[in-house]
């Protein structure tokens, strides 16, 4: 087993730490959307055939997880931040390759909520896997990085749900248990070469449950006012994107008549798109705008990108808004940078379980704007037939987070300040 690595900042175990972060959200993404076309087969199978039942339980489902990630997100930043990264993110790829296993078995739908719910618990990789960065790439260099682990996100919601998809058709709990393979494996290959990015000597002196809870990581956000604003930044954005899950696909029904076959092509297309966005035009953008106008400019991408998706009433129309909302893409990376040059060490994890914790309170909220505001407007008693809605709000709450990112995405003169005054 790898020991606690005193020569983190080195380039080779920079380069080697980092691939397997990589590799590491990929197949945590890859292994998440492995299930997303069997998942509401299987809990319709288990409702007894019955759609509209079982549409119930998939939203409640949704809820439930992000409800629990948004308690246990916090925790796990906490543990890293007391314990390291390393055991944390060992725990959360074997922890989702049992519960893969568990799901795969499940004998009824109450089973197959309890595997939701131990998902929820310990998919801990994001948050620590944030933190890990933040720990071992030097802060001129971050946006690049988070760059890549957003192109991480991308392939694997590209590949999983297609892999996911041909699996099914042979048996609905095969996906479960190519998942839960995927997630044991990387498991055993991290016990061996993951080295711990965080010093026992920067560590936090004690387990904080005063931040260790939703309520006290934004306690714990509010110490650091540009932190705070720019945590609104990745709130309103995270509440944003969720109109994509909430109301695309059927939205693309309503309005263009796209079946299963054309918005899976769309989806595809959004994530190629992604990856170019992430993988190769992060590092370039952050060095010749800044971390500050890249997010800017990435933010206003995406509010043009969706006021087109809300105006347009022939699909091409949709299709041109793509390539211009998946320039919102160099937002995110350059948000974890800008947040992680205004603290040490020792609070990574919490502030990253505390992001967590907001994106998962956008998953909780999202689903409700949107749906609601799409049934709304379609609804013959509408004051005016607007199908478009869900993405005209989200267009405005980006509008919202360009003024929040213009106010408090400053590049601070040193984190080391911060790190100093900073109590474990």
């Amino acid at each position: 087993m790898p020991p606690v690595s005193d020569h983190a900042a080195k380039p080779g175990v920079r380069r080697a730490a980092l691939a397997f972060i990589f590799v590491t959200i990929l197949i945590d993404v890859l292994a998440f959307g492995l299930i997303i076309p069997v998942l509401p087969h299987l809990i319709e199978q288990f409702a007894g055939g019955d759609t509209a039942h079982a549409a119930y339980w998939v939203a409640a489902f949704g809820f439930l997880f992000a409800a629990i990630q948004f308690v246990t997100a916090p925790i796990q930043g906490a543990l890293s931040d007391r314990f390291g990264r390393r055991p944390v993110i060992l725990l959360s790829c074997l922890g989702l390759g049992l519960d893969f296993v568990f799901m795969a078995l499940a004998p009824s739908l109450a089973w197959l909520l309890v595997g939701r719910i131990i998902s929820g618990i310990t998919s801990a990789s994001f948050t620590t896997a944030n933190a890990y960065v933040a720990d071992v790439i030097p802060a001129d260099q971050r946006a690049k990085s988070y760059g890549l682990l957003g192109a991480a996100f991308g392939v694997g919601f590209i590949v999983g749900p297609l892999i996911g998809g041909q699996l099914g058709e042979i048996d609905l709990r095969l996906p479960f248990w190519f998942a839960a393979g995927l997630a044991i494996v990387n498991f055993c290959y991290g016990w061996f070469v993951l080295p711990e990015s965080l010093p026992k000597e920067k560590r936090s002196a004690r387990f904080d449950w005063s931040h260790a809870n939703p309520l006290g990581s934004l306690v714990l956000l509010k110490r650091y006012p540009q932190v705070f604003g720019l945590a609104a930044v990745v709130f309103i954005a995270n509440l944003a994107h969720y109109v994509y899950p909430s109301v695309f696909v059927l939205f693309a029904d309503y309005q263009y008549h796209w079946g299963p076959r054309e918005v899976s092509y769309v989806l595809a297309l959004v994530g190629v798109f992604s990856v170019i966005v992430q993988a190769g035009l992060v590092g370039k953008a952050v060095h010749w705008l800044g971390e500050r106008r890249a997010l800017i400019l990435g933010l206003g991408c995406g509010a043009v990108g969706f006021a087109i998706y809300g105006f347009a009433e022939v699909g091409w129309m949709f299709l041109v808004g793509l390539p211009i909302s998946a320039v919102w893409g160099l937002a995110a990376p350059s948000t974890q940078a800008l947040i992680t040059r205004q603290v040490g060490p020792e609070v990574q994890g919490r502030i990253q379980g505390a992001l967590m914790s907001l994106v998962s309170l956008a998953g909780i909220i999202g689903p409700a704007v949107f749906a609601g505001s799409f049934g709304y407007f379609i609804d013959t008693r509408a004051p005016v037939r607007l199908p478009g809605a869900p993405f005209l709000i989200a267009s405005l709450l980006l509008v919202v987070a360009v003024l929040i990112a213009w106010r408090y995405a400053r590049t601070p003169q040193t984190s080391a300040a911060a790190a100093a005054t900073e109590p474990a």
